[in-house]
Formats: structure tokens, sequence, C-alpha cells
């Protein structure tokens, strides 16, 4: 027994900024203060708070450490493991009040969570399965084979009213079922985690910090739709999250949790990994399945849908990372419970990755009915440098824009269908008053064009004509007819295209033009962005009364677009001028502006 336990967030956030250094260097000042035997060091998945990261967390108190770097670790394993004494520096300050420290449910960012995905993220070591165990893990399972039939699963899972959280919103027990009742001597389980939205890390997250709870899930999933083996297919750009999933399948291997005769049930189940090359299209079950096959990530028309007819032609069920990940509770702590939580028609939590112009980007997961209000100013800390609230992009290129004016609808499926987006896998992007919509619609719309598998023409061919107006549109030379064409053009897509990547295209298009429409208009009339942020239709500008002709702007220019004598203003060529926003920079007097 340790009396002190150090958590360090070991997700690829935290990763990336140095906590495996963190991690080394802890051990190697606690070895030299001998406090091997007293201190214990465990590597977690996520905390949430990525904009903190590197992040540790020491217990018992619950210390919350921020930012830290590795030079700050010999003073903390000194001054607070060895003499009890915090470093409050180093704390994240919301957790300071005065000379009292709050816990982290205190804090705005963790208060209006509720932690059923994520509820071991960040608490035990993703590496150890006793430690996911102590948590109650593989308790469902073992009910579920000791006490339920398949068809009992089936009906909690339905009666939880829970629904895909992969997009869509299906309801998840009436998939279940469904490929429960196909008859096949052989059926397959696939976990979908292939997130592939820009923006998007909740599926990382989990799989990072907890891989056992979806095993455990699709081992419940197997019993009860009938299936002995299962496919996991992932990102090969998540190697985190693949290590951990490996090691995770092994140890339920070895603890008899996975392979023949679980719980001594006669119930037999496997897993495999999939890798994905990274396709977009790909997240769309009928192409991840054909991948998962050895054959090329393309989606096929449906009917046959995967519950007949799915991976090797056999009926399939395939949910996502979080829709499997809520399924352990649901099964100890009731389908009524699950149901208390959320909306009318959307129950439970939906995890975030809030990111964009926010104070606090991270991982988030709150009860269904929350505000986006709430999210952007309370949990994400509002936006950055004082800067006015815009707009917030739901379910990424497949999504649409939420503007000011519902920023205090209760998001769930049907309320943001109800506005022109969705739900999607969960990435939640926050723009501020310097955004152009225009050049968002675009940014979406150049990613699907890229991802497209080109299968059908609606979307390999109407997307690129779609880019090719909103291009003419950023750089001056778009029309009011091509506004409306556009619009048409997005309908057409959205009617006539094969799969949901297609189908889903359009929709920045659309939703920025209802919310937007007059910033296409002044993109067209008056040739001008107001957000400054499409390059063809800026111009740069010396104030007379500001500029001092201190020559620094026309030293610093790249294409000689400034010229002027000392001591006197200076003027910019606007034919020569690149719009590089150097000159800008460089200023000291605040003499140069753009519009």
């Amino acid at each position: 027994m340790y009396r002190s336990n150090i958590l360090v967030c070991g997700g690829t956030g935290c990763t990336s900024s140095g906590s495996e250094k963190i991690i080394s260097k802890l051990w190697k000042e606690i070895k030299i203060r001998g406090l091997e035997q007293e201190v214990n060091v465990i590597k977690t998945g996520c905390f949430g708070l990525c904009s903190l990261g590197p992040i540790m967390i020491v217990y018992p108190e619950g210390s919350f450490y921020s930012m830290v770097q590795v030079d700050d670790i010999a003073e903390i394993v000194e001054e607070h493991l060895l003499k009890g004494r915090v470093v409050k520096r180093l704390l994240y300050k919301e957790t300071l009040d005065g000379e009292k420290i709050k816990s982290l449910n205190e804090t705005a960012f963790y208060s209006k969570q509720k932690r059923i995905v994520l509820k071991n993220c960040g608490l035990i070591n993703p590496e150890s399965i006793d430690e996911y165990i102590a948590m109650d893990g593989y308790c469902a399972l073992g009910r579920v084979l000791g006490k339920m039939s398949p068809r009992d699963v089936i009906e909690e899972i339905k009666m939880s009213d829970l629904r895909g959280r992969g997009g869509g919103g299906f309801p998840t027990g009436v998939k279940w079922e469904l490929t429960a009742k196909s008859e096949a001597e052989q059926k397959y389980v696939c976990c979908n985690a292939d997130e592939g939205d820009p923006g998007a890390f909740m599926d990382r997250a989990i799989l990072e910090g907890d891989p056992h709870s979806v095993i455990e899930s699709m081992a419940i999933a197997g019993y009860a739709i009938g299936a002995n083996k299962g496919f996991i297919y992932v990102r090969a750009e998540y190697p985190i999250a693949v290590k951990r999933l490996n090691i995770a399948i092994e140890q339920a291997r070895n603890y008899g949790l996975l392979g023949q005769d679980i719980f001594s049930s006669g119930f037999n189940f496997d897993i495999d990994l999939r890798l994905g090359a990274g396709a977009f299209v790909c997240g769309e079950e009928t192409a991840l399945m054909s991948s998962i096959s050895g054959k090329r990530g393309e989606p096929r028309p449906r009917p046959p849908y995967p519950a007949v007819k799915g991976l090797f032609d056999c009926p399939t069920l395939l949910n996502n990372v979080e829709t499997y990940a809520n399924i352990p509770q649901i099964i100890l702590k009731g389908a009524s419970w699950f149901n208390s939580i959320g909306t009318e028609k959307s129950k439970g939590t939906k995890v975030f990755a809030l990111g964009g112009k926010i104070n606090h980007t991270g991982l988030v997961e709150v009860p269904m009915g929350t505000t986006l209000r709430e999210i952007v100013e309370e949990i994400g800390g509002g936006i950055p440098n004082g800067k006015k609230f815009k707009a917030a992009q739901t379910g990424g290129p497949s999504g649409g824009c939420i503007s000011i004016e519902n920023i205090d609808i209760p998001i769930d499926y049907d309320n943001l269908l109800s506005i022109g987006s969705m739900m999607g896998s969960g990435g939640l992007i926050v723009m501020d008053q310097d955004t152009c919509m225009v050049d968002i619609a675009k940014f979406f719309l150049e990613f699907t064009v890229d991802e497209s598998c080109g299968k059908c023409v609606p979307c390999r061919i109407g997307t690129k004509r779609l880019l090719e107006i909103l291009n003419k549109i950023t750089s001056g030379n778009g029309t009011i007819e091509d506004i409306d064409k556009m619009e048409k053009l997005c309908y057409y897509i959205k009617s006539n295209s094969l799969c949901g990547l297609g189908q889903t295209a359009p929709n920045p298009v659309l939703s920025t033009l209802k919310c937007f429409r007059n910033e296409y208009e002044m993109h067209v009339n008056k040739k001008k962005c107001e957000a400054g942020v499409c390059k063809s239709l800026l111009r740069y500008e010396i104030i007379e009364g500001k500029c001092k002709g201190c020559t620094l702007c026309a030293r610093n220019c790249p294409v000689s677009a400034i010229s002027g004598f000392v001591g006197m203003p200076h003027e910019i060529d606007s034919d020569k001028c690149i719009k590089c926003g150097i000159c800008m920079q460089k200023c000291k007097f605040d003499a140069i502006i753009k519009h």
C-alpha cells in the first residue's frame, strides 16, 4: 500500500506534450529520495483538460498539477511528496480558493459533467486489467452470462433507449434485436473505432484510457446476438490506442474473459484488431466491413443491411466505441437509471471533443439536453481574448453550424437536426467573431472532396463542383447566381449520393447559408470578407496619422510593396501586395489595418 499515488496523463495529448519524460523524471527523483516503497506513479488515460497538459494528480490530496515541465518534478517530489507541502504555483488555478484547495469536481470544467463513458479515464492504468476489475470491470459480463438470457440483455438495452453515438442516433437495442433475429451459423460483432472527423478524439480517448470497457461490451453484444467473433476496426494513426487494445485483449484472454467457455457458461467469444489506413469513408458501416475483409473500403447500397448481410456476408452488429462503452453501466445500474438521464428522446450522456476558439479545449461528457451556452461559457471557459462567440460546428464535415441565436438550445439528436445541424460522433468546434463562415464551409468541403471514395457520381463530381463555386466566391469572382446554383446542387448531392459521406457533405454549406447568408452575399456583392480571412478579398492599408515612418514594414515586406521615406507616412501598393500580413505583425504603432 502506497501513501501517495501520482496519476499522470498518458493520453495522446499529454504524451505529445512530454508526459513520458515527466514519468521518467518522477521515478528518478523518487528513487533518489528513497520513496519507492511509499510513492507510486501510474500512467492513465485522458483527464479531459487537454489544454493544460501535461497533467498530473497526487492522491490522496487530489492536488491537480497542470502544464507540468520536467524541471518542476524535483520541486514537486521534494516539497509535496517528501515534506508534505503542496506546490501551489503549479496547481490548476481554478482549484485554488485563497488558502483552500478545491477538489477537481468543484471546478467549472468538471462540475457540470456526468462521467459514464469516461468514468475510468484518468483514474486507472489502462494497461492493467486488475485495475479495471477493481472498478467493477467485467461484472456486467458476469451478470449477463450468469443471470440473463440473450433476450433479457436485448430488452434491457432497448428499455434504456440508448441511441448509437456514431452519428445517426439509431436505437441500439433495436439494432441488436434485428441482428439477433437473423438466422445464420456465423455472426460477427464489430466496433467502429475509425474516428475520422477533423477535431474529434472521443473514441481515441476511450480506447487509450479504458479499453477493457469496449472489450467487455463487445462480449456482451456477442452473447446477446449469438456471435462468437468480434473485430475492432481502429485507425492506424492511433498508435497508443492500438497498443493498449492489444494489451487488453491479451490480458482478457489470459484471465479467461475472452476465448472459450467464458465464466464456465459455455459461451465462446474472441476479438481481433484490424487497422484502418485513414480513409474517412471507412467510418461508413459497409465500407468498414469491406475493409476488414481485405477489400477496398467502399460503401455498397443498402438494403440488405449489415444485420442481415454484413461482414463476410454474415449478419453483423456494428456500434462505435462510445456506444459500447455505455453498455456495462446500463447492465449494472439498470435501464431505468440510464433512462433518467438526458432528454425525452435522447437518453444518457454525450462525449464531446471541445476545440477551436475556446479557453478549455478537451474532452467533456455532459447529459443530453445540456445547452451549448453551458458547454462553451461554463465548461469551456468562454472565448479567448474577450472575443465574441459566433458559431459552433457539430458533427464535423457531416454536421452544421449552430449560430448565436441557438446557443441556448438543449443539445440532443432531434434539436440539432431541427436547426440544420447534427450530433455526429461528437466533435464540437467553437468559432469566434474572427471566423469567416464561407471559409469554414470551404474547409470542410475540401476535406470531403479529398475523402470521397469516388464510387458514386453525385459525391465524386458534385462535391468538386461545390468546391469550385466556393473557391470562386472566396476569390472575389462569385455572383449571386453562384449562391443559388450552389444551394440547388447541395440538395441534389444529398438526395442522390450512395452513402452517408456524400449525403451529408453539403451540410456545412447549407447550414452556413441558412445562418450566415449575408456573409456569402458580402463576398459576392461587396467583394469583402468581413472577418479578414479570405486573402483575395483583403486589402492592407497604412493609416497616415499613425505611421511614424520607421520603415520597419517596408524592410520586412517580402515583395517590396511598401514605399516611403524615413519619418514620413508609408504606402502599400495593393497590386504588389500578397496579403501575407507581415507588415501588420511588425508595425509597432498599430498603423496598419486590413479590411
